[in-house]
């Protein structure tokens, strides 16, 4: 999960390795926002090049977060691989949209059942917008 729409649309358009706004034609998919109650949220002991690595270091994030799960942990948080330093900032309403605040994008990782988790679907089948292309980190 991703802790922004945009950082969501970031990590698919990183994974399906679209660059160009042509390919977003063929983009159909649904988003969901998330209730996430407070959590204790881990922190990987990785280094940045592993977590915002590409595919090559796949393996070290998995292995990282099976030895976190079974030191208890129930959820981690850590830097987005897949958005741009300081692009997570969004919209803001002043005197019409002004891009917000820089923010660093987070992705959020929960192990195990979420029966209380309330979810609410935002698109159905939607596409990112072309503007984040430029946004998209690339390994």
């Amino acid at each position: 999960m991703a802790d922004t729409p945009s950082g969501a649309w970031a990590e698919f358009l990183r994974h399906e390795e679209i660059v160009d706004e042509v390919d977003l034609a063929g983009v159909s998919r649904a988003i969901w926002a998330i209730r996430i109650d407070d959590e204790d949220f881990a922190s990987p002991a990785l280094p940045d090049e592993a977590i915002r690595g590409g595919t090559e270091s796949y393996a070290a994030c998995q292995e990282e977060a099976a030895r976190l799960r079974g030191e208890g942990a129930v959820a981690l948080r850590t830097r987005s691989a897949a958005l741009r330093d300081g692009a997570a900032g969004g919209w803001r309403v002043e005197l019409g949209m002004r891009p917000g605040e820089d923010a660093d994008g987070q992705v959020i990782v929960l192990f195990g059942a979420r029966p209380h988790a309330i979810g609410w679907m935002v698109v159905d089948r939607g596409r990112p917008p072309a503007e984040l292309l430029p946004l998209v980190r690339r390994p």
